[in-house]
């Protein structure tokens, strides 16, 4: 709470002088507040990455809605919030470590390396050796993040309003509802534990697709032990010098199995993220690592998304229409105007789907037009309803693997593997 005051002073701070700044200058914007800068979204990030946690988490979503939800500046600044926690005090490590092994805990492990190799908002991730000789990947949580979901969410949604990042309108109960049960399983290490061994089996017919290993003798509720991964980060196919068949290759391997986590499994990992995946440098195989985001979908909702995909590739505008209703995207009430508009966005945003043949990722605009049309309609259309909580997982997942074939310049033929799944 003191950290949001402090963030929401600092806001309110920067927002005067921009306002001053703007009077001084006749500079008038209109729509966009003066707390909405380019400063402030970037004072915003620096305190939620010091705060981790629920916090950090919700501006983490937030930002991969911001098509609907935040200015262009807020949105890139809360982007950087993926792997930007602060990391535990040694001395704190201890006293975590000790609280779930007990007393001697080094005794476990032949080697253990204090400085850790990942840092998020939920834990960060230690490379371990056991006595028997198994390397680990040790995910270990911050202390109170359990316990601080509820009034870290509250506030943080506080905080948004006040601040008027958010339009005061609108309706945002549902989604903090939404991020609120899946931080909570996020902060359980034994489900994720279940889902690991779970989508490892899943998968398994797939050879290039990998997920660690699961080593319940070291697993509690607060440190999930798994097999440590060498692959390189998916970053590294963003390089010159990579051929552009392996770029393809890895682009076509994560749609493909989006479309199986929707269609096939009803069950995906919603957690997009760079560092969530690693790339073997010769085989381009792909090692799947964090499964504490994953969502089960009823076979109801995946057939919605299957029938608005097949009116979408039909050019059926009316089904489209009809299922848009059905998801929650429409209501039976909304003018003509907005239904044009909310129809025009999701044939944009599903943009690679309709495309035939392969689809240049690298070169697309289609973030920039997805967002500027976006908040044309949040704050310009007078409607400001939120996306179906339902659907916030769902869209993190179709927002962040465009983002990363866009990072790393692929190109596939999106349409021709979706249909497979449509029939």
């Amino acid at each position: 709470m003191l950290r949001l005051g402090l963030t929401a002073g600092e806001l309110a701070a920067g927002g005067v002088v921009e306002g001053l700044r703007r009077l001084a200058s006749s500079d008038q914007q209109e729509t966009v507040s003066a707390l909405l800068t380019g400063a402030n979204a970037k004072r915003l990030a620096k305190r939620l990455s010091h705060m981790r946690g629920a916090a950090m988490k919700l501006g983490q979503l937030l930002s991969l809605e911001s098509e609907h939800v935040l200015p262009r500046e807020f949105a890139q600044a809360l982007a950087i919030l993926g792997d930007s926690a602060d990391t535990m005090p040694v001395a704190q490590l201890n006293r975590l470590l000790g609280r779930e092994y007990g007393k001697g805990w080094h005794a476990r492990f032949e080697t253990f390396e204090y400085e850790p190799v990942a840092a998020a908002s939920i834990g960060q991730v230690h490379h371990a050796r056991s006595l028997d000789g198994r390397e680990l990947a040790l995910k270990i949580q911050y202390p109170g993040v359990a316990r601080s979901i509820d009034s870290d969410v509250n506030n943080m949604a506080t905080l948004l309003r006040l601040s008027r990042i958010l339009p005061v309108e609108m309706d945002i109960s549902g989604i903090v509802a939404e991020a609120k049960r899946q931080l909570r399983q996020e902060a359980d290490y034994l489900q994720e534990a279940d889902y690991l061994e779970r989508y490892r089996r899943l998968v398994a017919d797939e050879p290039r697709f990998r997920v660690p290993q699961v080593h319940r003798d070291l697993t509690t509720r607060r440190i999930l032990a798994m097999d440590y991964v060498h692959g390189q980060p998916l970053t590294s196919l963003a390089g010159p010098d990579i051929p552009q068949r392996r770029r393809d290759r890895v682009g076509a391997s994560l749609y493909h199995l989006l479309f199986r986590e929707l269609f096939e499994f009803r069950v995906m990992q919603t957690d997009p993220n760079f560092a969530n995946y690693l790339v073997d440098e010769e085989t381009a195989d792909i090692d799947l690592l964090d499964f504490g985001s994953t969502v089960d979908f009823s076979e109801s909702f995946a057939d919605r998304y299957r029938r608005i995909c097949r009116a979408m590739l039909a050019d059926d505008m009316d089904s489209v229409q009809a299922v848009a209703q059905e998801i929650g995207y429409l209501q039976q009430d909304d003018p003509p105007d907005h239904v044009a508009r909310i129809i025009e966005l999701l044939l944009m945003i599903c943009e690679p789907l309709r495309h035939r043949g392969d689809y240049d990722f690298g070169g697309s605009d289609l973030t920039a037009r997805a967002r500027d049309a976006g908040m044309d309609l949040v704050f310009r259309s007078g409607h400001f309803r939120a996306p179906p909580p339902e659907t916030i997982f769902l869209h993190r997942k179709l927002i962040g693997s465009f983002l990363l074939c866009a990072r790393i310049r692929a190109r596939a033929d999106v349409r021709s593997l979706v249909v497979p799944f449509l029939a």
